[in-house]
Formats: C-alpha cells, structure tokens, sequence
C-alpha cells in the first residue's frame, strides 16, 4: 500500500504524479474561492439580484429585510470558504449543509430547480473534498494523505 502526503511541501514532480492530491488542491480551491467570491457579491450585487433567489418565507420567519438575510449569507459564505482553506476537513461539510440549505430555500421558493440541481452537484464536489480530506495524518493538519 503506498501512502501519499497531499500538502503543499510536495515537489511540483510529486503533484504531476499524484491524481488524488490534483483533486484535493482543485476541490480545495475551488470551494475556497468561490464561497468567497459568491459572499462578497451579496454586498454588491454584480452578478445578480441576490434577493430573487430568496424563499419570502426566511425574511418573513427572520422578521429581517431581504437584503439583511443576504448580507449574513454573505458573511457566512465568507466564512466557509476561509475555513474550507484552513481546514479542509471541516469547511467542506459546512458548505456541504450550506449548499443543501440553499436547496431547500430554491425549492421552497418554487423556482430555479437547475440552480438547485446545480447545487446537488456542489454538495458531490464538497463531500469529495471532505473524503480527500479526512484521511488527513493527524500531524498535517491542512494537509491530507491518501492511500492507494
């Protein structure tokens, strides 16, 4: 059985061969970046109107204007993906339950079920990562080891 250490110390030949620590550093920037890109925008609303995505039923549960819920999803979308960068192991489950949150909203609202699906296919994505992560060494705390 030959072990793997996926961190970053590995020498650029050792990443070329290596298919599962290709796959952890994609899955982990990928669930890095974009969380955090996504929370930001809920401030600035370039990429779309945030708001239209929202269920009416969590401002109203809230007692909170719709842009408000959106501004505390941004920061925790924030969060998430700092902590996915952090410690992959952890963050990959919270933006998997946040992904699957943001799939009940879209459902309850009755509307956009290929963002939803979308999303499914996220939560695939991120507990991958969580997989890729999890067989850690405990001594490598951002790091992940596989074994083949």
């Amino acid at each position: 059985m030959k072990t793997t250490a996926l961190n970053e110390s590995a020498s650029p030949h050792t990443l070329a061969a290596d298919p599962a620590r290709q796959a952890f550093l994609l899955l982990r920037t990928v669930f890095t970046v974009a969380p955090i890109l996504f929370g930001l925008d809920k401030f600035t609303n370039l990429l779309t109107e945030w708001t239209g995505y929202l269920a009416p039923l969590v401002p109203a549960t809230l007692h909170l204007p719709a842009q408000t819920v959106m501004y505390a999803v941004g920061v925790i979308e924030i969060i998430a993906g700092i902590l996915v960068a952090l410690r992959p192991r952890i963050g990959s489950l919270v933006v998997a339950a946040w992904l699957l949150g943001i799939i009940v909203n879209l459902i309850v609202l009755g509307a956009f079920y290929d963002v939803a699906l979308r999303d499914f296919g996220l939560v695939v994505g991120a507990l991958a990562l969580n997989r890729l992560a999890t067989a850690a060494a405990p001594h490598q705390p951002g790091g992940t080891t596989v074994s083949h």
